[in-house]
């Protein structure tokens, strides 16, 4: 199929990963339109292949004005927050070659290890949640949006859901793992909390992009899929890969829940801390021919972005000072 489908709508497609997937889907030979409000700045505005229509993609006459300026053969979905959005896509786009919507791992209910598409339970939605937009039922809104998917491919469209665990990459706004880098390069010695050993999985943003342009081409309808990196690594070996690749001499200094209250800090204050491991089985997604990249090479291009950035993560900060009295506890200890 990849041969016939050359023309993509991506919903989104200016920040992360909808700008990666803009790249991805040129890359592979397709002509690509975005449809955003542009409300951020067009990293495409210069490329020819990239026709950009400006709509809102709650208002279904925008959807179906770009769909006739676009006749796309896929529809990759990257701002589908609400159960409705997606229940609004799937029929105007009912007919296209593949509608993907990128859902979440968070949509998971159940702490199993791994996490299986198909097998372990989602999270329910009631009514409320469905039209909420804040944080705490962003998990719920997108399991809502996997069953709209299921019920659309029920009945003949070619839809299909990709669910990343936590993303990261250049460009990444939510700048959770730019925290961890400006700490690697600012400094020689860096508080990881508890032992360096929690684990929560998550996927380089290319491949993400990757694997919404493969399921869009080779999918099964009505299944979702789940993607992160093949190498799941702890929050230690993720500062050891970040301290590799930028070429830092960093010490690691793990502190436990009784050493960080030292500085009047718990582990819950540290961005990318998970006390129960959060995995994600990719199986479904490898079967399809995705693979992804090597976890030194992703971290290598993520770090390298970072210094051409302005990003710090200082939003994620829990206060260098306070981090400064658990080393200094941890000296005497």
């Amino acid at each position: 199929m990849a041969g016939m489908t050359d023309t993509a709508l991506v919903i989104g497609g200016t920040r992360f990963i909808g700008r990666h997937t803009v790249s991805e889907l040129l890359a592979n030979d397709y002509e690509v339109g975005m449809l955003n409000r542009g409300t951020h700045e067009n990293p495409f505005s210069d490329d020819d292949r990239v026709t950009h229509i400006e709509g809102d993609r709650k208002n279904e006459r925008d959807l179906r004005t770009a769909k006739l300026s676009v006749e796309p053969d896929v529809v990759i979905d990257c701002v589908a927050y609400q159960p409705a959005d997606v229940e609004t896509a799937a029929d105007v786009f009912g007919d296209v070659d593949g509608y993907v919507y990128i859902s979440s791992g968070d949509s998971y209910a159940a702490e199993e290890i791994p996490k299986r598409e198909g097998e372990t339970p989602l999270r329910p939605c009631t009514p409320e949640q469905a039209t909420d937009d804040g944080s705490n039922t962003y998990g719920n809104r997108k399991a809502e949006g996997d069953r709209v998917v299921f019920a659309a491919a029920e009945e003949g469209v070619r839809a299909m859901a990709v669910r990343p665990c936590i993303v990261y990459g250049p460009y990444d706004y939510t700048e959770r793992l730019d925290y961890w880098i400006d700490r690697v390069l600012s400094h020689d010695r860096v508080v990881v909390p508890g032992d360096g050993q929690n684990l929560w999985h998550r996927a380089y943003v290319e491949d993400v992009a990757s694997a919404l342009r493969i399921v869009a081409e080779r999918g099964e309808a009505g299944r979702a899929y789940n993607v992160g990196d093949r190498r799941a690594l702890t929050l230690e070996e993720t500062l050891e890969a970040i301290a590799d690749a930028a070429g830092a001499d960093c010490e690691l200094v793990t502190a436990s829940a009784d050493a960080l209250a030292a500085g009047g800090l718990e582990p819950d204050d540290f961005v990318l801390y998970r006390e129960y491991p959060h995995l994600l089985d990719t199986c479904a997604l490898a079967d399809l021919g995705w693979e992804s990249t090597p976890v030194d090479e992703a971290m290598a291009r993520t770090v390298a972005e970072h210094r051409e950035a302005d990003r710090d993560g200082s939003e994620w900060d829990p206060g260098r000072e306070a981090e400064e009295r658990v080393l200094g506890v941890k000296e005497t200890l």
